[in-house]
């Protein structure tokens, strides 16, 4: 009898069976530990991007509050902008205004200018017709004497004696001659007032005309009330300095002289000096007028001064083209001036 074949082997044997089921185990074992893990880095992956959005939407909240705070600050500065833009639009309103004011101003200035140089010069046409035409008697026509002064000049110098005896005995006087000679020229175009040695009563004005207003003449009566200043009893002084300084030829000046004595050396070199510092115009009349007012000497003094002064000023109204006016006694009474 035939002996029985040995059976095959199987295929998946127990080891077999074993291997494949740690394989699987560990492979379950891999994914539970994995499964584990993912939830805790989920997590912790969670809250940090929750952070980052809490601190990104407060960058937000702040760039949103500093661009607020930057849009009032653009709009204040665009305010401010427009202001100064409507303030620089008035000034240059204002300056083509005040450059228009100016413009205009000056043009009348030199119409003004123009007018006045057509009326001098008409007016001198005028007096050389007239003196060709009436000749010696020109002189009284035109210039219209008031009182027996004429009132021809635009400049006016008064020349005071402030000397003692003037001071005590006649300042009043002169005071109220002052006013009623300054009264006779109602627009002058200059005045000016120095004693006798030269002096100016007004400093500041020396060399210089003081200008003619209401103002300036209270301000000349008030300053002669109390006006005293060192003098020799002599206004040659005054004169030659007063033709020396304000002589000119472009337009007539009048001296008027107050005073009432002469102690001078000599009342020939004082008219010689006159005579050729005032000097002659083409017509042959002085370009300097020189009037004197003789005020009463004290009884008390020498009086061969007096009738000096007198002697002298008549002889330099005469050849100046000017008047000399003596003033009697009784006049009128004043209580003398106090010394202080």
């Amino acid at each position: 009898m035939k002996r029985r074949t040995r059976r095959d082997t199987e295929t998946f044997s127990m080891s077999f069976l074993d291997c494949i089921c740690c394989g699987f185990g560990a492979i379950i074992l891999l994914l539970v530990l994995n499964e584990f893990g993912e939830p805790i880095q989920l997590e912790m992956a969670k809250q940090d991007l929750d952070g980052q959005i809490a601190r990104m939407q407060k960058e937000v909240f702040d760039i949103r509050g500093m661009a607020l705070v930057l849009e009032r600050e653009l709009r204040a500065r665009i305010e401010q902008l427009s202001e100064e833009q409507r303030r620089l639009a008035r000034l240059r309103g204002d300056l083509s205004e005040v450059s228009g004011r100016h413009m205009a101003s000056s043009g009348e200035e030199e119409a003004l200018a123009k007018l006045n140089e057509t009326l001098l010069a008409a007016r001198r046409a005028l007096i050389d017709e007239t003196r060709e035409l009436r000749g010696a008697g020109y002189r009284q026509v035109y210039n219209q004497p008031v009182a027996g002064l004429p009132i021809d000049s635009e400049y006016v110098i008064f020349i005071v004696d402030t000397s003692g005896s003037m001071q005590s005995q006649n300042w009043r006087r002169a005071e109220r001659k002052l006013e009623e000679v300054l009264n006779i020229y109602p627009k002058l175009k200059g005045i000016q007032v120095m004693d006798d040695m030269g002096g100016y009563m007004f400093t500041e004005y020396r060399g210089k005309w003081i200008p003619d207003t209401p103002a300036r003449r209270r301000a000349i009566l008030d300053r002669f009330r109390n006006w005293q200043a060192f003098s020799n009893s002599s206004p040659a002084e005054g004169i030659i300095a007063a033709v020396r300084t304000f002589w000119t030829r472009d337009h007539p000046i009048s001296i008027y002289v107050f005073g009432d004595e002469f102690t001078g050396p000599s009342i020939q070199d004082v008219v010689d000096t006159v005579d050729r510092i005032n000097r002659s115009s083409e017509t042959g009349e002085r370009l300097v007028r020189i009037h004197a007012l003789a005020f009463p000497f004290p009884t008390t003094y020498p009086q061969h001064t007096s009738m000096r002064y007198a002697t002298l000023m008549r002889i330099l109204c005469t050849r100046n083209g000017g008047t000399f006016v003596g003033l009697p006694e009784d006049e009128f009474v004043t209580p003398p001036r106090s010394r202080r």
